[in-house]
């Protein structure tokens, strides 16, 4: 597992490479902000927390040790804080949310309780071992991908490998060993598939449930919100189909196409200050010298808010 001397010395060597500490890092040059930079990440968002559930251990640890078994949606939100802090806070902000991380992740372990996909009942899981680590930083960063192809176009070969580069900064805020890192766009769509397909990828009965609560279909027995409609839509679109079976998504490839052409249209039509993420917006303002937009807090703070609904 990864051990709080291993994370401090990936710290130190990510401090050595950062060239500018108050830019964090990425930095306003970086293709991390620009492709990982504005709302459309959010149409991912039931897509990443998806694909996270669907590796038991994972799905186990969050069944285990959340305390609010049901509160997928609250954990998608704190999942994205930390992911911002440690994509537009400074380099000091990036390793406080690190170490902050690493010291939860060092307190749940257990094992799953039956035999899932890949996985003998009995086997063992710890949230800071770096296989499992690497899956969740993985679906993050295929995500974004994912979604900005589908909006925006195919994306030229080499701008995906430098996404899949610089993500590598992300992954050494948790320590994930060096060679576990991808070194292309080639490297990491292999990883994927690989996983896809090899049964370690298999969605287990707590991860099921939890999928229902995230679309709001479970629980109260009431109709289901429209929101968590839309991330059901969304997810079942952008997902592998089959993990969309696995976890009983309704689709309507229909009603998510039209959506993601309107999502298309108006990133075309927004100003790109209308369209950036509330933490970017203030990153920007941050490195210009200004004091922090009200406007972009109380924006996040309302995202947040969603997120559990």
């Amino acid at each position: 597992m990864v051990s709080r001397a291993e994370l401090e010395a990936s710290l130190a060597d990510l401090r050595a490479e950062v060239g500018d500490p108050r830019q964090g890092i990425f930095g306003p040059r970086s293709v991390a902000w620009r492709l990982g930079g504005d709302l459309d990440v959010f149409v991912g968002g039931g897509r990443a927390a998806l694909l996270q559930l669907a590796h038991p251990k994972v799905a186990y640890a969050i069944d285990h040790h959340s305390r609010t078994r049901a509160d997928v949606g609250g954990r998608f939100a704190r999942t994205f804080q930390h992911v911002f802090a440690m994509t537009f806070g400074d380099l000091d902000a990036a390793c406080l949310a690190a170490r902050r991380v690493h010291a939860v992740h060092s307190r749940i372990r257990g094992v799953i309780p039956v035999a899932i996909g890949a996985w003998p009942a009995g086997a063992a899981y710890e949230a800071n071992d770096p296989e499992t680590l690497l899956w969740v930083h993985s679906t993050l960063v295929d995500t974004v991908l994912v979604v900005r192809e589908r909006l925006r176009g195919a994306l030229p070969e080499h701008v995906k490998d430098g996404f899949v580069r610089e993500q590598n900064r992300f992954a050494a805020l948790f320590a994930i060993p060096a060679a576990l890192h991808p070194r292309s766009y080639a490297d990491h769509s292999a990883y994927m598939q690989r996983m896809l397909g090899s049964g370690e990828i298999s969605v287990a009965p707590c991860a099921r449930d939890m999928a229902g609560f995230l679309v709001g279909r479970a629980g109260s027995g009431s109709a289901q919100p429209m929101l968590g409609r839309a991330v059901e839509v969304m997810s079942a679109e952008l997902l592998p189909r089959e993990l969309v079976a696995a976890f009983g998504l309704l689709a309507s490839p229909a009603l998510a196409r039209a959506s993601l052409r309107g999502l298309a249209l108006g990133g075309r039509v927004l100003p790109a200050e209308a369209r950036a993420i509330p933490a970017q917006a203030q990153a920007q303002r941050r490195l210009a010298g200004r004091e922090p937009s009200r406007l972009a807090a109380w924006t996040e703070r309302r995202l947040f808010g969603l997120a559990r609904r």
